[in-house]
């Protein structure tokens, strides 16, 4: 797993060599821990993009780098910005956090982990003001459950977001099968460490570079 600047910049040199396009960071303090502290945010952002300059960098903003009140303000005083950020629009905190990246000029992609979410979030006046929709399918069911599932939050967004803006991806058991679908169905995806550990048969993956190669693989054989 990449924790220091030098080792994300590293991994996103291989993922993007793999055929990634678009590259989402957690940047880490010193301990290794998960923050939005201004010095590691510009860290992690200039380490990243001087090994893959022109391709977009976003960030997480979750609840578990900090407060409500600290991540906000460690956002406000960010000295080197991010392509796009990503905001679970079930934390607490999150329509400030949207207002306020937006207003700093960062894109914001809107975290939904279930359908309630997509249907709060559907009533924000932030709403068309968000560049992209993050579908998030959570581990424990089956594979035969993750169509019902994705398209059970897919629904409400019809005739609201167009396909192009909305990303789907699952976690542990769900990631392969999600990224499958969303292939078939033409939505976005992704994939990575923090979202699976093993490749589609089991065996462990050696770093998020062997997630983007047969993810790619996996994109190109369709949907039963």
């Amino acid at each position: 797993m990449p924790i220091t600047p030098r080792d994300l910049a590293v991994a996103a040199a291989d993922a993007v060599a793999a055929g990634a396009t678009d590259l989402h960071l957690h940047p880490r303090d010193s301990m290794g821990g998960e923050t939005l502290e201004p010095a590691a945010v510009a860290d992690a952002i200039i380490a990243v993009t001087t090994a893959v300059p022109g391709t977009p960098v976003g960030i997480t903003t979750g609840a578990w780098t900090g407060s409500p009140t600290q991540r906000l303000d460690w956002v406000r005083h960010w000295t080197t910005l991010p392509d796009h950020a990503s905001v679970n629009w079930h934390e607490d905190g999150a329509h400030q956090m949207a207002e306020l990246l937006l207003e700093r000029g960062v894109e914001v992609d809107v975290g939904l982990w279930s359908a309630a979410a997509v249907t709060r979030w559907l009533g924000s006046p932030l709403r068309d003001r968000c560049s992209r929709v993050l579908l998030e399918l959570p581990d424990g069911p089956e594979a035969d459950q993750v169509r019902g599932l994705a398209e059970a939050m897919l629904a409400p967004l019809q005739g609201s977001v167009p396909v192009g803006r909305v990303l789907l991806h699952g976690e542990g058991s769900t990631a392969w099968e999600a990224l499958e679908y969303a292939g078939w169905a033409g939505l976005q995806t992704r994939v990575g460490l923090e979202d699976v550990l093993v490749l589609p048969d089991g065996s462990a993956a050696a770093d998020n570079a062997a997630l983007v190669r047969v993810a790619r693989g996996v994109l190109w054989q369709g949907y039963p």
